[in-house]
């Protein structure tokens, strides 16, 4: 049995656990069939932790829809951008995110801890106790004042997205197309310029994921850290405007930054389709290509689970080893397995937390 415990760059459990409609009044604490992770299913997966991501979605109430808003092309797909939210109902719900997240931690009797240190994620690592790291996936749940990220900080947040696929106050996130290339639109404002130097000063790690290629190209301008997407997938292999293309990802390396492999399979697969029967081996190209274009030290895994839907082989975060048992007969051997699943996460977080 593979024994090599899995730190991930984005999972969506807390909106998923938030919403009546998505949870079914399901238990972080017990299992369940439905969502992709609560804590039996990540000890049977050996998941050590990752990034719970807070984030906003569109209401309905708006009028705006992942559902409604797609449009099918002949060669694929495109989703109508979505609007901007209200910064006031972004932070409420944000902080009731966060709060759950803390609760989870209070009752789950040291099982759960939301770190705040490299070490504490080292810690937990050996320990095996789940690392809970609280992410924020858009800056529109700032407000927008780039200067509240240190009230935040001081509560915990220790990684922030700047955008979701949607326009906000700092940042143009990319709208979902296939095929499409990442440059979409405008790149960082002002404000956003501000806002990945606090993220620079406090030592909060800056997320392109979402973030369209200007964007991209203006925080590799503005930032000292190591860039990271935690849940994008190779351009190359499935062009989807969710992707980095090669020129990001030289840059990326260069950087010493690092790319959490998505599982989301209509970011996977070459023809874009949003098919459950996309084998455990297309996730492993993905796998592979990076390590071959961004080296080995710089690779990672970041799920989406419980926002995303996954190649039924994989199922949910019980199936964390699965993936690994693939990617041993593919030849990586324990060393480089355990890059993959959370060193590389551990060197990242060391040289991007103060």
């Amino acid at each position: 049995m593979n024994d090599i415990a899995v730190f991930d760059g984005h999972n969506d459990t807390l909106l998923n656990l938030h919403l009546r409609g998505r949870s079914k009044g399901r238990s972080f604490f017990e299992r369940s069939e439905t969502g992709h992770i609560d804590l039996p299913r990540a000890r049977e997966g050996n998941f050590g932790g990752g990034f719970f991501a807070c984030f906003t979605p569109n209401r309905r109430q708006d009028g705006w829809t992942e559902e409604s808003a797609l449009s099918v092309t002949d060669e694929g797909y495109e989703v109508a951008g979505a609007p901007p939210v209200a910064p006031d109902y972004a932070r409420a719900l944000a902080d009731a995110l966060s709060s759950r997240l803390f609760r989870i931690e209070a009752e789950s009797e040291s099982q759960i801890k939301v770190v705040r240190t490299a070490d504490e994620v080292k810690t937990c690592l050996e320990d095996g106790t789940i690392a809970a790291i609280l992410h924020f996936e858009g800056a529109e749940n700032l407000g927008e004042d780039p200067n509240s990220l240190e009230e935040l900080y001081e509560k915990g947040l220790r990684s922030l997205g700047l955008v979701w696929s949607r326009p906000n106050a700092y940042a143009h996130g990319v709208p979902f197309r296939f095929p499409s290339s990442p440059d979409t639109g405008p790149g960082l404002t002002d404000a956003g310029r501000e806002l990945v130097r606090k993220c620079n000063e406090l030592g909060v790690l800056v997320d392109l994921s979402h973030l369209n290629e200007r964007g991209f190209w203006d925080v590799a301008e503005a930032t000292d850290a190591p860039l990271v997407a935690t849940h994008s997938n190779a351009h190359t292999l499935c062009a989807s405007s969710r992707n980095l293309t090669d020129q990001q990802l030289d840059v990326i390396r260069d950087s010493d930054g690092m790319v959490g492999v998505n599982f989301a399979v209509s970011f996977l697969r070459e023809d874009g389709h949003e098919d459950a029967d996309t084998p455990l081996e297309i996730v492993a190209q993905h796998v592979d290509y990076l390590v071959e274009r961004i080296g080995i030290d710089r690779v990672g895994f970041g799920s989406d689970f419980d926002g995303a839907k996954m190649p039924r082989d994989l199922g949910d975060v019980s199936g964390l080893t699965k993936l690994l048992d693939v990617l041993r007969e593919r030849g990586y051997d324990d060393a480089r397995l355990k890059k993959l699943a959370h060193g590389n996460w551990l060197r990242v977080l060391r040289a991007t937390w103060r």
